[in-house]
């Protein structure tokens, strides 16, 4: 979810009902001007965030503020270089570390720009969150197995963010390539709107992100209970048909 959308006061709440309803991780988007891998929905809750006035200082609080009640449940920032390069790198980290960030992705922060930061962002356990495309050579996947920590993000398509054209048997062959590189579990992002689409790229991966389609449900919310409904009544059935697609493989592996 984006954080601060679709309202600053509802997204803590919203973090926790989302673990309620089976969110094994929380991506939390730092709203930013220009999400250039972003679509129009996640550039559109990015845009109301920042006319409320959320900036990374903020989103660091929510996620301190998460952290009062739950201690267990991983938080990753997704966003962008330009407000940590404001924020000062140091800064950033130690401010991140204390809130209790598990990880950073950034989606335009390649591991080549991103070894100053490293180091800090190991002093404070944070994990640098790779991302692997479908234009990734060999030997590119390699080095960025080296490099990343926490988890793999496979991106499934060339494109931005929202798209509704993702093939779930397309992902079979690019998870393995990882796999056979990297011990880090991997996780596939982008095109995945629903139960179905969710279960059928689990049957391939250890893990799967749906960011649009639930950012787009919540922007429709004109109250906070409504939000939670909406969240709830859109998580639920992904966490059962995810659930489901384990047992059936755990089934097959035994048989």
């Amino acid at each position: 979810m984006t954080a601060g959308d679709p309202s600053p006061g509802w997204t803590v709440a919203l973090m926790h009902r989302l673990v309620e309803e089976g969110a094994d991780v929380l991506e939390l988007g730092v709203p930013f001007s220009d999400p250039t891998a972003d679509g129009p929905v996640i550039q559109a809750a990015s845009e109301r965030a920042i006319a409320r006035g959320v900036c990374l200082r903020n989103v660091l609080e929510m996620v301190e503020q998460f952290r009062k009640d739950d201690d267990r449940t991983p938080v990753i920032l997704m966003g962008y270089l330009n407000p940590v390069e404001r924020f000062g790198y140091r800064e950033f980290c130690t401010a991140a570390g204390s809130a209790g960030v598990d990880g950073l992705l950034m989606v335009d922060c390649p591991p080549e720009e991103m070894k100053d930061l490293r180091a800090l962002m190991d002093s404070e356990d944070i994990r640098p969150i790779c991302l692997v495309a479908p234009t990734t050579t060999d030997v590119r996947r390699r080095m960025i197995a080296e490099f990343a920590d926490g988890f793999i993000y496979y991106v499934s398509f060339k494109g931005i963010t929202g798209a509704d054209r993702l093939a779930a048997e397309t992902v079979l062959e690019p998870v393995a390539a990882i796999r056979a590189v990297s011990k880090l579990p991997v996780v596939v992002g982008f095109g995945i709107k629903d139960a179905d689409s969710a279960a059928k790229v689990a049957a391939v991966a250890d893990g799967v992100v749906i960011g649009s389609a639930l950012v787009s449900l919540l922007a429709e919310a004109e109250h906070e209970a409504e939000a939670h409904e909406r969240a709830a009544r859109f998580l639920a059935p992904v966490r059962r048909a995810m659930d489901n697609m384990a047992l059936r493989k755990a089934d097959q592996a035994i048989s």
